[in-house]
């Protein structure tokens, strides 16, 4: 029978007993009447004005409540920059979902669409420094963070939940509302609701963001490098210029 319910309902239902409340005493802290029975029955369709309050009061993500997000809790003083989606494999086992350039364009107003990331290619990492948590593949655009990551590799990042967990000097993936930026994160000193965003590449000024501009924040942990460069013959010079200066002062010592 309560297969048959809409998710809206079953969902709604979950929150009260999560929250160790009677159908009678959540009407009564929700404002609607004397009982929920007729909501977890599905025969009561969910109000805006309920809506509001499940978020306003517990948190309650409207997209999860209505089966459009994974993301359960959603914080509305802002800071909240967890996955909005997460992917799954067939057997329900998280998979790290690979946004390219050309995705990662359209990723800030797709981030909620669940259908859309089903576009993404997405993989597993059988290591144990991909476990327990959530992690995504970003491809790197612009010189802006050379020389440690250069345009075209990948960069992996875990899951973020909070800006205020957020450290100084880290390397994060940061969503905003129109664009995807990989930069080194700087809280800003007496002003808890923006952080600077810093480019290791000097030519780049830092910038400021709003924190409630942050959709998303993930910490970069590793990257994907392919072709890797061949030493160029300036590399090799100094090379051979400091074999030859470990070689003059080994004979130095034998002459000694």
């Amino acid at each position: 029978m309560e297969n048959n319910l809409s998710i809206e309902a079953r969902r709604f239902k979950k929150v009260r007993e999560e929250q160790k409340h009677t159908q009678q005493s959540f009407a009564q802290l929700l404002g609607i009447g004397a009982t929920t029975a007729d909501i977890e029955r599905g025969k009561t369709k969910i109000s805006g004005i309920l809506v509001t309050e499940l978020l306003r009061q517990f948190d309650i993500n409207p997209l999860w409540l209505f089966g459009k997000s994974y993301t359960k809790i959603v914080n509305i003083d802002g800071g909240d920059v967890s996955p909005k989606v997460v992917t799954l494999d067939v057997d329900q086992n998280e998979t790290i979902a690979l946004v390219n350039q050309k995705a990662a364009a359209g990723y800030p107003h797709n981030i909620q669409d669940v259908d859309w990331y089903e576009t993404l290619p997405a993989f597993n990492i059988p290591l144990p420094q991909y476990r327990n948590a959530t992690y995504r593949g970003f491809q790197v655009e612009g010189d802006s963070m050379l020389p440690n990551i250069k345009a075209n590799e990948w960069v992996l990042g875990r899951a973020v939940p909070n800006v205020s967990e957020a450290s100084d000097s880290k390397i994060y993936i940061i969503v905003l509302k129109d664009s995807v930026l990989v930069k080194k994160l700087q809280k800003v000193p007496n002003a808890p609701n923006k952080v600077r965003l810093i480019s290791l590449n000097p030519e780049y000024i830092p910038i400021d963001v709003s924190v409630l501009d942050i959709q998303e924040m993930w910490l970069v942990n590793s990257k994907l490098t392919f072709g890797i460069d061949e030493p160029n013959e300036s590399g090799l010079l100094r090379e051979l210029q400091q074999s030859m200066e470990e070689l003059k002062g080994q004979i130095n010592k034998l002459n000694t």
